[in-house]
């Protein structure tokens, strides 16, 4: 059974400055699939299921994907490369000579793939593993060695301007520098020179025994995805244990302790507790507490899980609810590990639900502030395996936030404020029934698929849960589903859209189809092999206007530097390019019109040119503009920190981002950019109320710049 899923930015790596700091948060859940860890594939060759698996995804690429493009030379060529960056990203620890010897296979891989052979992966893998092994005795020896940041030098972080070392004396030169540029960033984070030193002797110790550690699922996985985002960059292979959390992040459930875990420098460290999860209910485990072992039952030895690949980390401490999971524990700011008993549950993921605030905000004309109903949705969510089975009550986006806003109408609200900015998508069904709470009858998005056919998909649901004033927020962090939603309501004037410039620009439908189910449709229980996310569609507005590349612009834009990330969908490597279709017919509502949003905006901007909050946002962009343009760092103590300081907001502002919602997370952040905001809705529901003229009467040249309006 296939699922159509509209969801996720692809987050690439390129214009970062740096690999370190790669966090991988995972939620410890149960699992159905087998609880052995595999064998680290160093020690072994191809699985016995990665033949099968790699004709079933090249079968599959070559006959549903949207292209329909086969797999020649030229995506062989792409292939190669973009295997070889997910393994060396910022080149420094192959050779050119390595390049060049792995390169006389680079054109064969396309009639490699067609006999299921994937010996490349593990010829190149093994190679890799040697530069690794090669590399950490002179890491090691480069991070004690005395150094001198009064010396005029500078490193390469554009991986594009970069190129592998030709011989070992280039390489420990690269490798000079980057430990030296790894010592400066620590001193930035105002690390002890010694605990800084050993933080580093860890963080290459625990990625070469990381490395040792892959499983041959994992490098299958990151094999054929760099095959499959050769494609584009959003079709995706996923090994059972990806799609397992895949589905856990779609469903908001799971049986385990409720922790979110990454890893630090060697150390599996606690990023979140889930509220009302097993461990939080328990109260000893905290966040940024290190698990250093793992024991099974009330008695069963505890495991070392120093250096251990987190994947099998989580696989250890996974289970049924009901079971006891042991865990060897140095609580943050102390020595002394400490062993709890924490039993497995049954977690609600209710932070990564929509939840909603009522806000207050401006005045009406009798005195009275505007009653603002605040929806908060991550993410576009639908528990997939209860629906397939036809199970009526099954875990859905668009019923919760149903049930939201029918509790704001009983409360009075003059406004519903739906907030997706860093909504990266999720269900295309759940997008389009959510779109349905706010429009009676009509199209909501336009699919064309392969073949050039062009399907309207209609709202499913006659009637409107929410008729009154809609406002919806929107950042570049809102892809896909969330883009569809705003883009529909954009184009149906029926409601106003306020953030960045534009959204992602993620204009195209996944198909997620179980690689098993392919294999053996006929078998009832047929084996987990994992699953291909494919691009099937590429979707369009009801106006026929694609969100591909272009994204949603915002009727109100508000100054941020997530406008200036390269973060887009036009960032991406391979991205499908934009296109028409004929405009759908449908009811223009006329709740947005042309002078609305002119004045609006006028009055926005006065308010922002007045902010002193805002005007630090202009000199953050100006900075990292700047910054941006630069190939590369100077590692001269204090140039460094100036380059460091002016590429930091721009950090924070991608890492905010990306990061998993976590335990206790505001519903609102109440600051400067959420007051523009409100202000806008407020002049919004004045707009409404009074016609325009009530705002074309204000002369914003003579008049002091608008507060914000008070939030109680």
């Amino acid at each position: 059974m296939k699922t159509f899923v509209a969801t996720g930015r692809h987050v690439s790596g390129r214009g970062r400055g740096t690999t370190a700091g790669l966090v991988m948060v995972l939620l410890v859940a149960a699992s159905a699939a087998a609880q052995e860890a595999a064998r680290p594939v160093a020690a072994q060759k191809p699985g016995p299921n990665d033949r099968q698996i790699t004709l079933a995804v090249r079968n599959l690429l070559e006959r549903q994907h949207f292209t329909r493009r086969g797999i020649d030379d030229e995506i062989a060529r792409r292939w190669f490369t973009t295997f070889l960056e997910a393994l060396d990203p910022m080149k420094i620890y192959f050779l050119q000579s390595d390049i060049d010897a792995l390169s006389q296979k680079r054109d064969s891989l396309d009639d490699l793939v067609k006999k299921g052979d994937v010996s490349f992966a593990y010829d190149v893998f093994k190679r890799f593993l040697e530069r690794v092994d090669a590399r950490l005795p002179m890491i090691e020896r480069l991070i004690d060695e005395p150094h001198d940041f009064t010396v005029a030098e500078t490193m390469t972080i554009d991986r594009d301007a970069t190129s592998w070392a030709r011989n070992e004396t280039e390489a420990e030169g690269q490798w000079r520098k980057r430990i030296k540029y790894d010592l400066l960033v620590q001193t930035m984070e105002k690390t002890p020179p010694d605990e800084a030193k050993e933080k580093l002797h860890r963080r290459y110790r625990s990625f070469s025994k990381r490395m040792h550690q892959m499983t041959s699922d994992e490098l299958l996985e990151t094999y054929l995805t760099a095959l499959t985002s050769s494609l584009d960059p959003h079709t995706t292979y996923m090994s059972p244990s990806t799609l397992e959390n895949f589905e856990i992040t779609m469903r908001l459930q799971l049986d385990g302790i409720g922790a979110q875990l990454r890893n630090e420098d060697g150390f599996t460290t606690v990023a979140e507790l889930v509220s009302g999860g097993a461990a939080d209910r328990d109260g000893r485990l905290q966040k940024k507490d290190r698990v250093v072992g793992v024991g099974q039952g009330p008695d069963g030895e505890i495991v070392d899980v120093v250096d251990l690949n987190i994947n099998e980390v989580v696989k250890l401490i996974r289970g049924k609810r009901g079971t006891i999971v042991r865990l060897k524990v140095i609580p943050v700011g102390q020595t002394a590990p400490k062993i709890y008993d924490i039993t497995r549950s049954k977690i609600e993921l209710t932070d990564s639900e929509a939840r909603g605030e009522l806000i207050e905000a401006g005045r009406k004309p009798d005195g009275m502030p505007f009653r603002i109903g605040f929806i908060n949705l991550p993410s576009f969510y639908m528990d997939m395996a209860s629906a397939r089975q036809g199970q009526p009550e099954y875990k859905s986006s668009t019923r919760d936030c149903k049930r939201l806003i029918e509790d704001f109408r009983r409360q009075g609200v003059d406004c519903i404020v739906l907030d997706l900015r860093n909504n990266g998508g999720g269900s295309l069904p759940e997008a389009i029934s959510l779109t349905g709470l706010f429009i009676n009858t009509g199209t909501v998005v336009q699919i064309k698929d392969a073949n050039k056919v062009v399907q309207q998909y209609e709202d499913p649901d006659p009637g409107i849960v929410w008729d009154g004033p809609l406002v919806v927020l929107a950042s570049k962090f809102s892809a896909s589903a969330s883009e569809i939603v705003a883009g529909a309501i954009q184009d149906y004037h029926r409601g106003l859209v306020i953030g960045d410039e534009s959204t992602h620009g993620k204009g195209t439908v996944q198909g997620l189809l179980d690689i098993g189910r392919e294999l053996f449709q006929r078998m009832p229980n047929a084996p987990s092999l994992g699953a291909i996310k494919i691009t099937q569609q590429q979707f369009y507005r009801p106006g026929g206007v694609s969100t591909q590349l272009e994204g949603v612009k915002s009727d109100i834009e508000l100054p941020s530097i997530s406008n200036h990330l390269p973060v887009g969908e036009s960032d991406l490597d391979y991205a499908i390019t934009v296109d028409k279709v004929k405009p759908a017919e449908f009811a223009d509502s006329g709740r947005v019109t042309e002078d609305i949003v002119r004045k609006l905006r006028e009055r926005s901007s006065a308010r922002v040119a007045a902010s002193a909050d805002f005007r630090k946002v202009a000199d953050d962009i100006a900075r990292y503009s700047k910054r941006k343009s630069e190939k590369t760092i100077s590692l001269v103590e204090t140039e460094f920190e100036r380059q460091w300081n002016e590429g930091k907001a721009a950090e924070v502002e991608e890492k905010a981002a990306e990061e998993a919602p976590g335990a206790g997370r505001p519903v609102v952040k109440k600051d400067f950019y959420f007051d523009e905001a409100m202000a806008v809705t407020v002049d919004y529901l004045q707009a409404l109320a009074g016609g325009v003229a009530s705002l074309a009467q204000l002369d914003l040249g003579k008049q002091d710049p608008i507060p914000a309006p008070a939030l109680q």
